[in-house]
């Protein structure tokens, strides 16, 4: 247990004290996938969906869920995000919505969770979305792609 940082001497989930740490930039990187059908394509492609826009209200909602992280991940810690670009991506080969954010702060810990979530999040509205037309849509291939700042260093997929 002791390689866990969110673990206390007795094995309790703790939330880590970062206080000591210096204020550094931080950023991160998320990517992630939602496959569709080509029926369902067209209609996003076309602004067809019922629902509206799916496209720009998954991106408003990625950038809620990047913002709302630690009131959704018992350990994270609350950050004030200096900037969150979600960009949604219609991927005609792939017959998929691709998905990046891209998360920054100044701050004493990493942001990787809010880049991770602000995927998520969007992928889970675009489901939301498109469900009405299509029940076995695919939500894939969500990792972190790369993260800077810290003492762990940068890291790059």
């Amino acid at each position: 247990m002791q390689d866990f940082t969110h673990f206390d001497e007795s094995g309790r989930a703790r939330m880590v004290n970062v206080g000591d740490k210096d204020i550094t930039r931080r950023t991160a990187a998320a990517e992630g996938r939602v496959l569709v059908n080509p029926h369902t394509f067209q209609l996003i492609r076309s602004g067809g969906m019922k629902k509206g826009d799916v496209l720009g209200t998954a991106q408003v909602a990625g950038i809620m869920g990047a913002k709302r992280t630690s009131d959704l991940i018992p350990m994270c810690h609350p950050l004030f995000l200096s900037g969150i670009r979600l960009d949604l991506t219609l991927n005609e080969e792939a017959c998929a919505v691709d998905i990046r954010a891209e998360v920054s702060c100044e701050g004493r810990t990493g942001v990787e969770m809010e880049a991770l979530t602000a995927v998520s999040t969007a992928a889970l509205t675009v489901y939301d979305m498109c469900k009405a037309v299509q029940r076995d849509m695919e939500i894939t291939d969500i990792r972190l792609v790369s993260k800077t700042g810290g003492i762990h260093g940068d890291y790059h997929c």
